[in-house]
């Protein structure tokens, strides 16, 4: 059994309340920071941690926090990412659920390294129900001296909000994230400046995903030398992972970042297998945005090593035959996976999730789910399958924020790994469109 940093005491009865919460050595973090460090020995030791974030990026988040403007006379923020919209991923709301205090407790210690006095927890628009979780383990917090003025009497004051946001994928975007929370429209900003220096409301902020802040306390607990001991190079500590598709056993899991992905997908103790004992076709490692790759290619590298769950290895061979970690996003799709079908879900989700700042982006994305529609509907021609990879490239880089790369990828990816099916889609419309139907390698090449 590999360590539990986030998830040790998540099954202990009535851990979502401050009381257990609290027996459970919650909170201990802002005691030892607010008594016995300073903001900077804060920043230093997370930084050393080797913690990176856990939204998708997998920037360095002590590195990141070093970045952040101190000018005089100017408040600064710490804002929680916890939009969390990437298709396939949901271990944040599962840690808001189930232990809305560590996220609390996280937020608290983090804001104190960062010299914020007022900080925000901007959740997913359909959340609700876990926004009103965190609302009462906020206000218990308050109740036990925890949030307001004079904190612990160290002369430290914080005051923390929870804002719903719409419900858009965009604004998992930072800078779309700090408009919205400002109250406008989620649209990117063009960076820079960066919201290290130009962020909510013109002052010096940081944006932080759930599980890296959640982390922290941990890290301040017991050391940044402690945690850079768990997991693999600089891929430190654990990762939760989202597991869902055509497994045994779907779940949030927290790894130590390292195990293969064969014992992650196959072992007991993770997700149990392929459901109905079927063959596994293809995987999504991290969230819908990254590419997905075939069942040799995630198991194994191109040079035949074994993958391993961890930013580098999943990354091994660029996107030609590598993908990336992201958000731990975890999809598996067994032989009776429509890749086509599969596809085309994708790019119609992000052509309504656009926000339409960006020609590439905005125009792309609908051209891209109207011939991935053509194909998967017995309409296609063999040039289309040239013309989506075309449409990906003019996308990809060529707009103010990732999302447009978030739409290219899976199309591009698609294309390169599964062609062959894309091909028999258009050769055999019949066939493709009949109820039921699956794509057969071997019958596709005798055909």
């Amino acid at each position: 059994m590999g360590r539990k940093l986030l998830t040790e005491h998540i099954n202990v009865e009535g851990i979502h309340t401050f009381d257990v919460y609290r027996k459970h050595g919650g909170y201990a973090s802002v005691e030892k920071a607010l008594k016995t460090m300073t903001p900077e020995e804060v920043v230093e030791e997370v930084k050393a941690s080797g913690l990176r974030g856990r939204g998708g990026a997998g920037f360095p988040t002590g590195m990141k926090w070093s970045f952040l403007a101190k000018p005089e006379g100017k408040p600064r923020y710490l804002v929680c990412n916890a939009d969390e919209s990437e298709p396939g991923t949901f271990k944040d709301r599962y840690l808001m659920e189930k232990l809305p205090h560590l996220l609390i407790e996280g937020m608290i210690t983090s804001s104190f390294a960062l010299g914020a006095r007022t900080s925000y927890i901007y959740i997913r628009g359909e959340l609700l129900y876990v926004l009103r979780i965190l609302e009462k383990a906020i206000a218990e917090a308050y109740a036990n001296g925890f949030l307001g003025e004079n904190i612990l009497g160290s002369g430290y004051s914080l005051d923390l909000h929870v804002h719903p946001g719409g419900g858009a994928y965009i604004c998992g975007e930072e800078t779309a994230l700090l408009e919205s929370l400002e109250g406008k429209r989620g649209n990117p900003r063009n960076k820079p400046p960066f919201p290290a220096v130009w962020g909510l409301y013109g002052c010096p902020t940081v944006v932080n995903n759930v599980e890296s802040i959640a982390t922290v306390p941990w890290i301040v607990n017991n050391s940044a030398a402690e945690y850079a001991k768990i997991g693999i190079g600089r891929s430190a500590g654990t990762k939760l992972i989202s597991a869902g598709g055509n497994i045994n056993k779907p779940g949030v899991y927290e790894i130590e970042l390292g195990i293969p992905v064969e014992e992650f997908i196959y072992s007991d103790e993770y997700c149990g297998g392929i459901w109905k004992s079927r063959d596994m076709k293809a995987v999504i490692a991290g969230g819908s945005s990254v590419p997905i790759l075939p069942k040799d290619l995630i198991l194994k590298t191109a040079n035949g090593e074994d993958r391993l769950m961890t930013y580098e290895s999943l990354s091994d061979g660029g996107f030609a035959t590598g993908t990336m970690l992201g958000s731990g996003g975890f999809f598996v799709m067994d032989d009776q996976t429509c890749i086509v079908r599969h596809t085309w879900t994708l790019a119609r989700f992000y052509h309504h999730e656009s926000c339409g700042q960006c020609s590439p982006c905005r125009e792309g994305t609908g051209w891209m789910e109207k011939v991935l529609h053509r194909i998967e509907h017995g309409h296609g021609h063999m040039h289309d399958i040239d013309l989506l990879v075309n449409v990906a490239k003019q996308i990809e880089g060529n707009t103010i924020c990732p999302l447009g790369d978030a739409a290219a990828w899976p199309v591009a990816a698609a294309i390169r790994h599964f062609r062959d099916e894309f091909e028999w889609h258009v050769k055999h419309p019949q066939a493709a469109t009949a109820p039921g139907a699956v794509f057969n390698k071997a019958e596709s090449v005798l055909a």
